[in-house]
């Protein structure tokens, strides 16, 4: 995976315009509150975990390159 989508996939803005994008499209077809609530509280939850994911494997990326270069001297 590359560098820019590893940083998109954590963005807050990204995920918010998502949220926003699919709370708009639940407008327009009548979808009741409590539906988009649930539905914007899925989406959340899956961002937070895709940005836990992505993040903890950044740190371990990181982690494994100072480890190699440590080896090499």
């Amino acid at each position: 995976m590359s560098k820019e989508l590893k940083r998109k996939l954590t963005s807050r803005k990204l995920w918010l315009a998502v949220v926003g994008f699919v709370t708009a499209l639940l407008i327009a077809f009548n979808a009741s509150a409590a539906d988009s609530e649930k539905i914007t509280g899925v989406i959340m939850a899956f961002a937070t975990l895709i940005s836990y994911i992505v993040g903890e494997g950044l740190v371990d990326a990181a982690a494994a390159g100072a480890n190699n270069s440590e080896k090499g001297r």
